[in-house]
């Protein structure tokens, strides 16, 4: 098709989706009567992205009504700032800038920071929740009122398909993406892997593509069962998948990757996580909609996780006075001490 044929595709782009999520924090936090959520960065590599992704999160939190602070920190210090600050009553959440160890030691980290300060959803129980379609820290409650928390940029996807209409609101929650058949380019376990997961357990046919193969990602026919089950799809590849899907999300980190447009139902929803273009602009000339990036969906769905950790805290304040621990110990003051240092050097 040449390259000057007007094209039917509509590009949508990430502020203009992050504008009602910010929306929706923005009511959230007013009901919070002048309280100002305080989150904790912890910087500890000398990653470039990684110090911007942290300069736009204190932006984005300054703007939007949060307290923000950074901790600059050896790689050693980590564990000690993460203990320091799940102990210090001022702070709501934590957020690591990773990779730190670039090794099992980071996973070591994630489950360091408190559950209740967690606001990337990395924490056992989170990601456990996650897998398990266990939608509430309290699910047998009557009825449950603590939301469990989601990896922000797999939920950054999820919003940005709702944004979309992709999700179908006249279905119930956990089928609304029944009947759609979905391709994710990526099966990382910081991404790829939660988000198929997630879009199965909502409904969806999904399609896990990586170096190593083919998954497919499915709550069986008719959406019997409560969680996703994983096949292994033996032989196959990306142009085996991709064709048979209406919506592709990519994720691939390397600038040389390309997703093949041939490969693209007609009219597919195309979306991009990657910080990379994943996708060659001929994209626009086959898909009805493309999203090229998300980062700041992700930074809304951020900020959205921390009021729900903070409203999660209140509530659960309001079961159990105990947990305001009105006498704190001499060992968690002596804590305090040790982040006050870090954020006021």
């Amino acid at each position: 098709m040449s390259s000057d044929t007007p094209s039917s595709c509509k590009v949508i782009l990430a502020g203009t989706i992050a504008k009602s999520l910010l929306a929706e924090v923005k009511a959230g936090l007013a009901a919070l009567n002048g309280r100002q959520p305080h989150l904790l960065g912890v910087l500890a590599n000398n990653d470039a992205a990684a110090k911007v992704y942290a300069d736009w999160t204190q932006r984005t939190c300054e703007e939007n009504g949060f307290k923000y602070s950074l901790a600059q920190v050896e790689k050693d210090s980590v564990e000690e700032t993460i203990i320091a600050a799940n102990a210090n009553a001022s702070i709501d959440g934590i957020i690591v800038y990773y990779p730190i160890h670039n090794n099992r030691q980071d996973s070591y980290l994630q489950n360091v920071v408190s559950l209740s300060k967690d606001v990337e959803g990395l924490t056992h129980k989170y990601i456990f929740n996650m897998y398990q379609n266990i939608r509430f820290l309290d699910p047998t409650s009557a009825p449950p009122s603590q939301k469990s928390i989601l990896p922000c940029t797999p939920l950054a996807v999820i919003k940005t398909l709702e944004y979309l209409h992709i999700y179908n609101i006249i279905l119930p929650y956990g089928n609304r993406l029944f009947g759609h058949t979905i391709c994710v380019v990526n099966r990382s376990e910081v991404v790829g892997r939660p988000l198929a997961a997630l879009l199965a357990n909502d409904g969806a046919t999904v399609y896990s593509v990586d170096i190593s193969g083919v998954q497919k990602f499915t709550r069986g026919e008719g959406l019997r069962k409560r969680k996703h089950d994983v096949e292994e799809m033996e032989g196959w590849c990306l142009k085996d998948a991709a064709p048979l899907c209406d919506v592709v999300v990519t994720g691939v980190p390397g600038d040389k990757f390309k997703f093949d447009v041939g490969l693209l139902r007609e009219g597919a929803v195309c979306v991009n996580f990657s910080s990379e273009k994943n996708f060659p602009p001929e994209v626009k000339q086959k898909a009805s909609i493309y999203v090229p990036a998300i980062g700041k969906v992700t930074i809304a769905v951020l900020l959205r996780n921390l009021l729900r950790i903070t409203q999660n805290r209140l509530l659960q304040e309001g079961v159990d006075k105990s947990g305001e621990n009105a006498g704190q110990p001499k060992t968690e003051a002596l804590i305090n001490g040790t982040v006050e240092k870090v954020l006021n050097p």
